[in-house]
This record gives C-alpha cells, structure tokens and sequence, in this order.
C-alpha cells in the first residue's frame, strides 16, 4: 500500500511540474523585502565615470538590504538621472554568478535586474531556486519584493520533496 501511495504522489508532483513548463507563480516570504532601506555594496574595485555618471563595483561583490543579500563578480549602479549627481539609484545590474538569498530561500543565475523604485528583482540565465529542500530551475525569475511573490518563465522544472524516500 505504501509503494502504491508513492507512486501516485510522485506521478502528481510530475504531472504539476510539467504543468507548470511554461511559467508560474511562486510565494516568496523569505525574499519580501523593505525596498527604502539603505542598499549597502562591497567589492574588490570600483570604477566611477564622472562623464556618464557610472559606477561600476567589480570582484567580490556583495550588496546587502536588510535581510537580503546579493552577490556576483561585477556591478553595474544606474542612477536615476543618468549623471549619478543626485545619489538616486534606480537599478543595480549584477553579472558573473549572482546569488540572490534572503532567509531560508536562495536563487542563482548569470545575471540579475534590481530595479530598486518597483522593487523588483528579474533573473536570468539558467536559473535555479531552493526553497528549503525543494528546488526548481527556469530561464528567468521575476521577483516581487513588496509582496513576496514571485514568477518563473520559460522551461520551469522542479524536484519537490514528498517525504520518506
């Protein structure tokens, strides 16, 4: 009865996941985030361009809000003017390995979007996301961080862990 029991979990969680091959909602408590917040970066360098108002954090690079941590090997700081006079950040373009984690929950991709005034943070490139012991991985993840929500496209696989193995 056991065996039987298994074998129709299993075939749910398969058939949910290939329903979900094309997109979907996903709840993100951990990464809900107070956007006003002072954004924090360390790096090896720094690059700053006084003609277009550009900075540009490289090696090691680690950007903290609150709970929230960022990491990859280059930065790239947008300001909302376009001349980085006013000190006002509208995104943060991260590269090169970026971990995105905040509680228990983590995401990885080749780059990432943190447009901070929507708060909103779009991975992408082979994306993978852990929550707790289950996984799933998709082309891109667009994270809400007012609300905690978030949606994955593209191919979406997943693993979900359904207990005693």
């Amino acid at each position: 009865m056991k065996l039987v029991f298994r074998t129709v979990a299993l075939i749910l969680v398969l058939g949910s996941s290939l329903a979900m091959a094309q997109g979907t909602s996903i709840e993100f408590g951990g990464l809900r985030q107070d956007t006003s917040l002072p954004v924090e970066v360390a790096s090896d360098e720094l690059q700053v361009s006084q003609t277009d108002g550009t900075a540009i954090f490289s090696g090691n690079v680690l950007v903290t809000q609150g709970e929230m941590r960022l990491s990859a090997a280059r930065l790239h700081v947008v300001y909302g003017d376009g001349t980085g006079s006013s000190g006002t950040i509208e995104e943060l373009r991260a590269s090169g390995g970026v971990t995105l984690v905040s509680g228990t929950e983590a995401a990885e991709a080749e780059e990432a979007v943190y447009d901070i005034g929507a708060g909103r943070v779009v991975m992408t490139g082979d994306v993978i996301l852990t929550q707790g012991p289950n996984a799933l991985s998709s082309n891109a993840l667009t994270i809400d961080l007012t609300t905690g929500t978030g949606t994955m496209q593209g191919r979406v696989q997943t693993i979900f862990q359904t207990g005693e193995p």
